[in-house]
């Protein structure tokens, strides 16, 4: 589903320029607040089917999902863990795995031995540590192979519904050209997201903005004259702001846009 456009987001004008921990007087807590929360509310109505892309039933099949999705579309992923979940459906499977036939399995996801080597450990360490459970804990989760803040948070969210923020290359991005952080490293660029974006919202928050950095704000040329957020971004203009050049830009394929 394309994005569509709000005509009553558009500026009208230069963007106004909001304020950043480096220019405290321009903008205060209190208003980066706000306009945070007003920019997930409107990305809902832009994105209503923001989710997670990548297919999965059980917190085990999301996790070896997540990791296998590492330099690699969620699309190739998804054709890939039919095979895998059918052959490994429990975390001793993947830790008794056949390391040439599960090699064999993941390569078409990319970076295959390193991947099988996560996805091995990861089994051997559920089996040993949790029963062959995922754990439902951040703490825990980060101490499993292959796992890190964004995967742990990707499972919280989607596989338990715990709060969680996952900062990924679009959400980093999409951040700093909100103006909600300055920050270049995940961990303080969602340590500064969850103080401006309600716990509730911390998942589908992520979500949307993923959804947008694929559609809309894209890296390299983002469709700001066809976006809905316009007039609450300080970046605006980053990219063209014709709506006729900007609307060729918006992609309505999440996958088109990884």
């Amino acid at each position: 589903m394309p994005a569509t456009v709000d005509p009553s987001a558009q500026p009208s004008g230069p963007a106004q320029s909001f304020g950043s921990a480096e220019t405290p007087g321009s903008e205060t807590p209190l208003a980066r607040t706000r306009r945070a929360r007003r920019i997930v509310r409107i990305l809902g109505e832009v994105h209503p089917d923001a989710r997670i892309a990548l297919d999965f039933t059980t917190p085990l099949e999301l996790i070896v999902a997540t990791v296998l999705s590492a330099q690699c579309t969620d699309k190739k992923v998804n054709e890939v863990t039919p095979t895998v979940f059918a052959r490994y459906p429990v975390a001793a499977a993947y830790a008794g795995a056949d390391r040439a036939e599960l090699e064999t399995i993941l390569r078409p996801t990319g970076f295959f031995r390193a991947k099988a080597n996560s996805v091995i450990g990861l089994g051997a360490a559920l089996v040993d540590r949790f029963g062959g459970e995922v754990p439902r804990t951040l703490e825990e989760l980060v101490t499993l192979p292959g796992v890190g803040r964004k995967t742990a948070n990707v499972v919280l969210g989607h596989a338990f519904d715990t709060p969680g923020i996952t900062v990924d290359t679009h959400v980093g991005r999409l951040s700093r050209r909100f103006g909600l952080t300055t920050q270049d490293d995940p961990v303080k660029v969602e340590a500064d997201l969850a103080a401006l974006i309600e716990r509730k919202n911390w998942t589908i928050a992520s979500d949307r903005m993923i959804f947008h950095g694929r559609r809309v704000c894209h890296a390299r040329r983002p469709a700001c004259g066809a976006c809905a957020v316009a007039k609450l971004c300080p970046s605006y203009g980053t990219g063209p702001t014709s709506e006729i050049e900007a609307a060729k830009l918006v992609r309505g394929d999440v996958e088109a846009a990884r």
